[in-house]
């Protein structure tokens, strides 16, 4: 299964030109075998003239503008209609290469962006213009025949038609989807911003009270009292830059996600979390929604690990590999679920639904040894 895989994986990324141009090479092979007579388009059903030097640089003229059919459709279906008109009316013989026209048609209603419709229409003149010449060359074909052949011919266009909307449609989910989970999450920072506020803030209040009423009996308490204020400023002041981070760009700009999970796990070790930070593998060009879910997971894990498990030794693992990036953080002693049911269960929901719109998996629970686990599969070369 890896094998193969790889190698879609590898098709994949080589440029639509490329790709265009092996499926053109391919039918072009087919329409060299000797054994494919009979395949393909004989519209007017003139007798077979046998292909001279002149049918095969037209054989080759069909296929070849396949290679623009993802890139400029409508040239691919205006070259290759033009090619197979010419060939018809020439009469030669059967040839696998007339069907470019019909994969032409299909590409048109699939990626053209502008005309939609003012290109079917100017072919379809054009093919009303094609048969009129044929019934004069003397073509026994029906008109019901020739209209046959007309709805084949718009069925690919409209199968096309078909599969844009449908990867229209997937698109809009996938957007939505992450709207939704960005929404999510950007609801749980808000309460966790909440918390910060009012926990610290709070607390420094009343430090600072307690230290003004013995401000001039006790001044040693009372500078005990203010350490403790500034103390508690500088730690509020750590996790509000740390959750205010969050509310950029949704993206890590033109940081790689090495460096800004290296920077996190700094940060976090300054609030006395013992983290180890490790990486394997080579990153890849995951494309920024993946890095981003792979920073975001790391962020509410070691998150977690500070507010529920503070001291306790967190692993922090980050493996590349060809098709996915496997997160995992593991802190020991720490095996209740983080910040209780009701609150946790938002949190890491909003994680797997980030996770599940790249279709990868999230697991998150305590560790038979007594610890808690979070891990998360993210496939790469996905639409993000």
């Amino acid at each position: 299964m890896t094998v193969p895989a790889s190698w879609w994986h590898r098709w994949r990324g080589l440029p639509v030109l490329l790709q265009d141009a092996a499926g053109a090479a391919g039918l072009l092979a087919v329409s060299l075998v000797p054994g494919m007579a009979g395949v393909g388009a004989d519209l007017p059903e003139f007798p077979d003239r046998p292909l001279d030097a002149r049918g095969w640089a037209l054989v080759a003229a069909l296929c070849a503008p396949l290679v623009l059919r993802r890139r400029w459709p409508a040239v691919c279906a205006l070259l290759t209609a033009a090619g197979f008109g010419l060939y018809q009316c020439l009469g030669y013989a059967h040839s696998a290469a007339t069907l470019a026209f019909p994969f032409a048609l299909y590409a048109l209603g699939a990626h053209q962006r502008r005309r939609r419709w003012a290109l079917p229409a100017l072919l379809t003149g054009g093919y009303v213009a094609l048969v009129v010449a044929l019934h004069r060359m003397g073509s026994g074909q029906t008109i019901i025949q020739y209209t046959e052949f007309c709805a084949v011919l718009a069925a690919f266009w409209g199968a096309g038609r078909w599969m844009r909307r449908q990867r229209a449609a997937a698109e809009q989910h996938r957007r939505d989807s992450m709207a939704l989970a960005v929404a999510a999450e950007r609801a749980v920072i808000a309460r966790e911003l909440h918390d910060v506020v009012t926990h610290h803030v709070t607390a420094m209040v009343l430090q600072a009270d307690a230290a003004g009423l013995v401000l001039t009996s006790d001044p040693g308490v009372a500078g005990a009292g203010v350490a403790a204020v500034s103390s508690t400023g500088r730690e509020a002041l750590g996790e509000l830059r740390h959750l205010l981070r969050v509310l950029d760009a949704d993206d890590l700009g033109d940081h790689p996600v090495a460096g800004r999970i290296a920077d996190l796990v700094e940060r976090t070790r300054t609030l006395g979390q013992p983290v180890d930070w490790r990486e394997e593998g080579e990153a890849g060009h995951a494309g920024g929604g993946v890095d981003l879910t792979v920073y975001r997971v790391v962020q509410e894990s070691l998150t977690n690990a500070v507010k529920h498990a503070p001291g306790r030794p967190t692993l922090v693992r980050v493996a590349h590999s060809e098709h996915a990036v496997e997160v995992e953080v593991h802190t020991e002693g720490s095996s209740a679920v983080p910040g209780g049911p009701a609150r946790t269960g938002r949190g890491l929901a909003g994680l797997r639904e980030r996770v599940s719109v790249f279709g990868g998996s999230f697991e998150a629970g305590p560790t038979p040894a007594g610890g808690f686990l979070i891990r998360a599969s993210i496939p790469v070369g996905v639409a993000g």
